[in-house]
């Protein structure tokens, strides 16, 4: 299971990295001890958590970029096509793709990934670690 460290997640919400330690603090967002001691955020949790928040009221924001690295909170499969829901920072994106691109690219709530926006297309790739 992928785990984020306070400033990955920070970067992924579009928030500070002292923000998301207060909420880690006031039980809001869930973090666990990594091996090495210290928190991190599992992925599913911090999907979870992203889904939530991209909901808020005073989380719309706009942005002239094309690439944003985020989070997959929901992968909804059927047969031939995927509909993948991505939070980056206050962003929702939704990409609809084959199911075989999701498959290969082992999407599921809790991974990292980059949607890159031409016109009306957003293509999904995993972001580097």
């Amino acid at each position: 299971m992928e785990t984020y460290r306070i400033s990955q997640a920070a970067a992924l919400l579009g928030v500070s990295a002292d923000t998301v330690r207060r909420w880690v603090d006031q039980g809001r967002l869930v973090a666990v001890a990594s091996p090495e001691g210290k928190r991190v955020i599992e992925g599913p949790i911090l999907a979870a958590f992203a889904r939530t928040f991209a909901e808020e009221p005073g989380t719309e924001s706009t942005s002239a970029r094309n690439r944003f690295v985020g989070i997959v909170t929901a992968v909804t499969r059927d047969t031939v096509m995927a509909k993948v829901d991505i939070v980056a920072g206050p962003h929702r994106l939704v990409s609809l793709m084959s199911r075989e691109a999701a498959d290969e690219l082992n999407l599921e709530p809790g991974v990292r990934a980059v949607a890159s926006i031409k016109a009306t297309n957003v293509v999904v790739e995993l972001a580097p670690h």
